[in-house]
């Protein structure tokens, strides 16, 4: 992994803090999770997304990720 694509990743998440985002989450072996919420922090490795509740039942959850997720693939983000 190249460390100036690792920069432009992390730079791109915290120019959208606080921004609406659709996240598709990888969970392996076909399972793909989608999920809405806002990216509520950018840390130097991690950043944190404030998943939205669907229902009552589900309250809303802090989901972090790494930079790395994003290179590789696991999650992808969409601006919405």
């Amino acid at each position: 992994m190249e460390h100036a694509e690792f920069n432009k990743v992390r730079s791109s998440v915290q120019q959208q803090c606080g921004s609406k985002v659709m996240i598709q989450l990888d969970r392996g072996r076909n399972k793909v999770d989608i999920e809405r919420g806002v990216i509520k922090e950018a840390y130097p490795s991690v950043f944190t997304i404030l998943v939205d509740e669907k229902d009552e039942d589900r309250p809303a959850q802090l989901l972090s990720f790494s930079y790395t997720d994003i290179i590789t693939k696991e999650i992808r983000m969409k601006l919405c």
